[in-house]
């Protein structure tokens, strides 16, 4: 993979955690600028993952594995959650997953 493509995958992860982060406020807290923030950051996370002209399943199956790694890390750091082990195993499941969709080739 790519400089390039990490860029991407993580810019598109944080926008899609960021995103729901942002609209999961506003329905908490009832405000609409937050959900209509959050919406146009889910939009642009949908530009920005299909820059890389990959075809579309590799793609997303590579993404997936990025995206589970920044939302777990997310909860973490950012939302201070006790994540379970369980959910350090399933990751890790998941981001072999990714590194088998991105070897294989055909």
């Amino acid at each position: 993979m790519t400089a390039v493509a990490w860029v991407v995958f993580i810019a598109a992860a944080i926008l899609e955690v960021g995103g729901d982060a942002v609209i999961r406020k506003g329905l908490r807290g009832s405000a609409i600028w937050f959900i209509i923030s959050g919406f146009l950051m889910l939009g642009c996370y949908g530009v920005v993952v299909n820059t890389l002209k990959w075809d579309f399943s590799r793609l997303l199956g590579v993404y997936v594995a990025i995206f589970a790694l920044v939302s777990v890390l997310a909860g973490r750091f950012v939302f201070k959650e006790t994540i379970p082990p369980s959910t350090w195993i399933g990751l890790a499941i998941i981001v072999v997953g990714g590194v088998v969709i991105q070897a294989g080739r055909g």
